[in-house]
């Protein structure tokens, strides 16, 4: 089970490292990301996008070595567990309280399904 939701919240982590990577190359995906304020990011948000989406591939790398699906044993990952899993749910929170439809509709589930496949690997 622990792996199992490893696996499945390490795919929408790089979905959305990808989706912050069309983001940071100008696609116009902006209204459903940052408060969905502009529709292109501006180049200061680009950047910001790269810098998510590198902090999303290493969330996945953290659950998968966590659950031992990867054994790089870099470090101990029980602590990054928790802090990830706690950002997620601020995150969950601050993306349905976002005046941005797209937002609220399509980041909140995939943030909120995500939560709840950490939490499971941070319990066990």
């Amino acid at each position: 089970m622990i792996l199992v939701a490893a696996v499945v919240a390490s795919i929408i982590f790089l979905g959305i490292a990808v989706f912050q990577a069309l983001l940071a190359l100008g696609f116009p995906l902006g209204e459903a990301a940052m408060g969905g304020y502009h529709k292109v990011l501006p180049k200061k948000l680009r950047v910001v996008s790269v810098f998510n989406g590198l902090i999303l591939i290493f969330m996945a790398y953290v659950f998968l070595e966590h659950a031992g699906a990867v054994s790089l044993n870099y470090f101990t990952t029980t602590i990054l567990v928790w802090v990830f899993t706690a950002f997620l749910a601020l995150n969950t929170v601050g993306n349905f309280v976002s005046k941005s439809k797209k937002e609220r509709y399509i980041m909140t589930p995939l943030s909120g399904v995500a939560f709840v496949l950490c939490l499971i690997v941070a319990l066990n």
